[in-house]
């Protein structure tokens, strides 16, 4: 059975201006090295397509088993400027949740 990110991670985000800032949490320690091997650039692009037209930075934090995801031009140009219907931190950050999780033995 296949799981997502969903089943082992919660989520806080946020947004100023065109860049998203999503911070994704371990539900558990041992939920932690899934997640840093789920969430990389590369998936994390393929799940948001051409909506992300910057770079994207994941930082990893040990110490607080969570990673950060960093995108930059990722909102269409920014609240006030797009024409996009969920264009918020807050909707991209639950959208990142859809992210498959890797297996156990990987």
């Amino acid at each position: 059975m296949s799981r997502i990110l969903a089943d082992i991670a919660y989520v806080r985000s946020g947004d100023k201006g065109d860049t998203v800032t999503i911070g994704v949490i371990a539900r558990s320690p041992d939920d932690y090295p899934r997640i840093k091997r789920s969430v990389t650039v590369d998936k994390v692009r393929d799940l948001f397509g051409d909506w992300v037209k910057g770079p994207v930075t994941i930082y990893e934090m040990d110490n607080i088993e969570s990673v950060v995801v960093y995108m930059e031009a990722a909102l269409g140009g920014g609240a006030t400027r797009t024409l996009r219907l969920d264009q918020t931190g807050k909707a991209l950050g639950n959208a990142i949740l859809r992210l498959p999780v890797d297996k156990d033995n990987a």
